[in-house]
């Protein structure tokens, strides 16, 4: 029996995942807009070149948001973007607070209705 070498982590495909202070901002927005009455259900999905927050009004339909962060993207216009229900990009950056604020700012219309 030989030795068996733990895989070196240079050589295999790593997975793009949240901060915890990155998730807990999405997840604090998230619970605003659940309170609010808009959002039921989300998804997480964490690939080899993304993760995305994906937010639902309900379960059986496309998501009204999606939240991805790319670090490829970094240095070119940002590693986070903010798509719309039909996929096309909303708002895109390099922090995460500023691509909120549209979602944001339609919390406080949904709060103020």
């Amino acid at each position: 029996m030989g030795v068996i070498p733990f895989p070196d982590p240079r050589r295999t495909a790593s997975q793009i995942g949240f901060e915890r202070t990155e998730l807990t901002r999405i997840l604090d927005l998230y619970g605003r807009m659940v309170a609010a009455g808009h959002w039921r259900d989300y998804a997480i999905d964490l690939g080899r070149d993304a993760a995305v927050f994906a937010a639902f009004r309900r379960s059986a339909e496309r998501p009204e948001f999606r939240i991805e962060k790319r670090p490829a993207l970094r240095n070119r216009q940002g590693m986070w973007a903010l798509l719309g229900e039909a996929g096309q990009v909303v708002k895109r950056g390099h922090e995460l607070g500023p691509v909120l604020a549209p979602v944001e700012r339609r919390l406080l219309k949904l709060v103020e209705e």
